[in-house]
Formats: structure tokens, sequence, C-alpha cells
């Protein structure tokens, strides 16, 4: 199982997920570094999982605020090896290469994440991922509903080789993988590669994920409350 860190950033900082309630959030406390600072906790959270890659989410643009282009360019600039996966409430392919834009070059390794609760339209989601382009879909659901104007659920055909099963009400709540919903897109495409967000608690978690058929799994809490060992990287 693939760990990959995720950093929620509010106003600047990393602030910690809970259920998804995002005006809820508040300033990280890590076990794993002092303060909340986006490259601080960046670094100490791809040193514990031994990744080059990064969730980020930039909870400001997905509220319908500014995005914070400003500390996504730090970031990467901070750390020149990393891959960033950006979910910034991207509604459209020409949004995503708008943010790259203004970014700059470092923007080369940004991977967009385009969010079913986001996407304004099925052609918005044909066009994000059409003629070779890069990206991630986050199938995004809250207590049961899908979060998906667009209809990204029920068109696999559209979807890319990465998707990610985000469950919102499990994120931060210690109460386990939603391992279902997982299932359930497995089923409906079974040659994706998945990713599942929200509820791992343990190493037990990962493996049963896992078991169910996740490629990888976004982590947060688990991380910061010490409840997942540092990765090691395997001897060549």
């Amino acid at each position: 199982m693939i760990l990959v860190p995720v950093i929620d950033l509010m106003q600047g900082q990393v602030v910690r997920a809970v259920r998804g309630e995002r005006r809820t959030y508040r300033p990280i406390v890590s076990g794993l570094c002092a303060g909340s600072d986006p490259i601080e906790l960046a670094r100490a959270l791809c040193r514990h999982c031994d990744s080059r890659q990064l969730y980020a989410a930039d909870l400001d643009a997905l509220m319908g605020g500014q995005a914070q282009h400003d500390v996504v360019r730090a970031l990467l600039q901070a750390m020149p090896e990393l891959e960033l996966w950006l979910d910034a409430g991207f509604v459209d392919a020409a949004m995503a290469d708008a943010a790259r834009e203004r970014i700059g070059v470092a923007a080369q390794r940004i991977v967009p994440v385009f969010g079913s609760e986001s996407l304004r339209s099925r052609a918005a989601l044909q066009g994000c991922f059409a003629d070779g382009r890069d990206g991630m879909l986050s199938l995004d659901r809250r207590d049961g509903l899908r979060l998906d104007e667009a209809g990204c659920w029920d068109a696999p055909a559209l979807w890319p080789q990465r998707v990610i099963v985000m469950t919102l009400e499990r994120v931060g709540a210690d109460c386990g993988p939603d391992l279902d919903t997982l299932r359930e897109v497995q089923a409906r495409s079974p040659a994706a590669r998945l990713i599942g967000a929200g509820g791992v608690r343990n190493a037990a978690d990962l493996a049963l994920a896992g078991e169910a058929g996740a490629h990888a799994w976004l982590v947060a809490s688990a991380l910061h409350d010490g409840r997942l060992p540092p990765v090691r990287r395997a001897a060549p």
C-alpha cells in the first residue's frame, strides 16, 4: 500500500480536516513537527512516508475564495523533487491551466485533481482528461450522498487512470475506511487505479484497504497522531 500524505491549506496554514466540515477547521497540531507552516509540514510528512508525492487541498479555493497560488509556488520551490496533487476547486480544465500559469514554471510538477464536487458539467469532465491530459478524478461523497453535479460517478468511460475515492465524513473521524464505496467504484471501472481517502487509523486499516482494491491511500490524521510508523525504503 502506498501512503500519500495530505495537507489541507487554509489562509496560508495547514489545518486539521475533520469530517469535511471545512469552516470549522483549525491549525494543525502535529507530532511530526511544530507549527502549521505548509513547507515544514510537507517536508515532515513526505519524510515520514518516504514519499515524493503530496496531496494538497486548497480549502480557500474550494470554498469559493482566492486560490493560494503563492503558497503552492513556495511549496514547489522548496521541494524540487515533489509531485503535488492539487485540489483547488477546479471547475474545468481551463481553470486548472490558468492556475498552473499563475504559479509558474514549478507548476509542471502539479497533477490537477478534479473533484466531482467542483466540476460543473459532463462536458467539463470529458475535457479534463481528453487528448492525454494528465490529472486525477476525485469521486466525492458525504453521508452516503454523491457530490456530483456533473454526473462523474455514472461516467466511468470518462475516468482517467487514477481515481480518488473520497468519503468526506470519514476524513479525520477515526472511524475506519469506507471499503464498500471503494469496491463499488472498482466494480464500475476494474482497470482504474484507485486511491482511497478518509478514515484510515492504523496499519490494519491499510491492509484491509489493499485487499479491497486500493492502490494507495491519502492520509493525514493518523500520521500527525503517530498511529502509522515511518515508511522505510527497502534496501537495493
